[in-house]
This record gives C-alpha cells, sequence and structure tokens, in this order.
C-alpha cells in the first residue's frame, strides 16, 4: 500500500475571512486539520476540545504564523459545557457565522449481542446527541445576527451503508444523517445551510488506535476503491467547501469522501 501524498496547502483566497467559526474534535484529525485551513482561509476560529492543553498549543502556533484563532474548553455530552463554548465564541468575536461539529468517538465495535450498553450509549451521547446539543446553541447564536451562516457535521461512510461489527457507530451516523436534513429543511428559509461530509479511512489518533499496524491499515485501504487511506487535510477541504459561498446552494446534503466506497457497496463485510 502506497500513501497518497499530504494536500499542500500552497494559495488561499481568503473564503472565509472575517467569519468566525466554532470548531469541536479540534485537537487531532479532522478537526485539527479544520482549524489550520480555517484560519489560513481568513477566518476567526474558535478550537474547541476537551484537551486544553493540546487546544493551547494549536491556537498559539496559529497565532504566531498570524492567524486568528482561540480556544474554549468543550465536552459535547454536556450540555453545559457546549452552551458556555458557544457563548464565549460570541464574547470573544461578537456573533457565531459559522459551525463545525467533527467530535465523535467509535467505541464499543463488534457484533450487536457482545456490545455494552454503556457503550452503546456513549457513542450515541457523543456523536448523536453531542451534535444535537452543538447545532442547538449553534444555531440559535446564529439566528442572533440574523444574517444567515452554515454548519457542517462529520458523519462517515458508516453513516452511508452497513458496516460489519459497527452497530452503534453506525446508528450514531445514520442518525445524525437524518438529524443534518431534517434541521437543513427548519433552517433554510432564516439562511442557514446544514451539510454533513462522510469520510472514510482517515489517518487520525482515533484510526491509528483502531488499526495499529501497517498490515491492518493495507487492508483497509485495499478495500477503497482508489486503494488509499485518506490524510485528515482531505475531508477538511470538503468542509470547507461546504462552509463557503461557493456552496450556497447546498443544504441538507450529506458528502462523501471516502474514495468511493459508497458507490460501489450496499453494505460493507
Amino acid at each position: 500500500m502506497s500513501y497518497l501524498s499530504p494536500p499542500k496547502l500552497e494559495k488561499t483566497y481568503d473564503r472565509l475571512k472575517g467569519k468566525t467559526v466554532f470548531v469541536t474534535g479540534a485537537t487531532s484529525g479532522i478537526g485539527e486539520a479544520a482549524v489550520r485551513l480555517f484560519a489560513a482561509e481568513g477566518a476567526n476560529v474558535v478550537a474547541a476540545a476537551r484537551r486544553e492543553d493540546k487546544l493551547a498549543s494549536l491556537v498559539e502556533e496559529l497565532r504566531a504564523q498570524g492567524l486568528e484563532a482561540s480556544a474554549v474548553g468543550c465536552d459535547v455530552n454536556d450540555a453545559a459545557s457546549v452552551e458556555a463554548a458557544v457563548n464565549r465564541v460570541k464574547g470573544l468575536y461578537g456573533q457565531l457565522d459559522m459551525a463545525f461539529n467533527n467530535a465523535g468517538t467509535n467505541a464499543g465495535n463488534g457484533p450487536l449481542h457482545e456490545m455494552e450498553p454503556a457503550d452503546f450509549d456513549y457513542v450515541m451521547s457523543v456523536n448523536l446527541r453531542g451534535v444535537f446539543l452543538c447545532m442547538k446553541y449553534e444555531i440559535a447564536a446564529i439566528l442572533e445576527h440574523g444574517q444567515g451562516g452554515s454548519i457542517v457535521n462529520t458523519s462517515s461512510i458508516g453513516g452511508l451503508v452497513g458496516m460489519a461489527n459497527m452497530s452503534g457507530y453506525g446508528a450514531s451516523k445514520w442518525g445524525l444523517d437524518g438529524m443534518t436534513k431534517c434541521a437543513a429543511l427548519d433552517y433554510a428559509r432564516q439562511g442557514i445551510r446544514i451539510n454533513a461530509i462522510a469520510p472514510g479511512s482517515t489517518r487520525s489518533e482515533m484510526f491509528d488506535a483502531w488499526m495499529p499496524t501497517e498490515e491492518a491499515r493495507a487492508g483497509i485501504a485495499a478495500a477503497s476503491p482508489m486503494n488509499h487511506i485518506a490524510h485528515a487535510e482531505d475531508p477538511a477541504r470538503v468542509a470547507l467547501f461546504l462552509l463557503t459561498e461557493e456552496a450556497r446552494w447546498t443544504t441538507g446534503a450529506i458528502v462523501p469522501c471516502e474514495g468511493g466506497m459508497s458507490a460501489r457497496a450496499h453494505t460493507l463485510a
């Protein structure tokens, strides 16, 4: 297996200039890549996660490059924590324009009858309820300034096709897709676009823990028509597109960025 070369951000176009963007799950993988990309595109980025030490290092690095970024601790399982984080965004920059809800987990994999109820509850709490809480407070904040906005949620290939031994994760992502579509209809007339990206296998801390050996990663790559594992920047760029005015006629969409896997399969064994 060969890895695709990481995409190079050789030129930016200020596509998010002057916009304030809230990003959850910001300390690793797609979330961290998105924070870097959005800041390079001119946004005021508020990076949110539980690991506040890593947030501080990321923000310090971006500010040293002359980019605008701030950090806020946030646990998407906790409604009060999410509400406080969104209020912090408004306190820092006056308003919220956009959000990328990326925090997620894939704990408790295995045959359904062997899955612990506590693991199922945790996956649903982070992947589905957590995004509900984020959107609840984000949408309220966007409505406050009355200029519309854009929200992107991170779903998964697991929200597009069946995946063996991932019933809890799949349920959370199929639910997320449905919630994204319904919310998009709720707020279309207020100018708030709500979409989701559906990544496939993407290098991150979570992926490397799930597939710790090169042999295992090669097997995952071989399941993709492109025979590659994505870099975190790849789905982050799709999220960027959906946030910008380039996607102004797109709402309620679940956009695959998974190397073609859903194009050929209804189930993944």
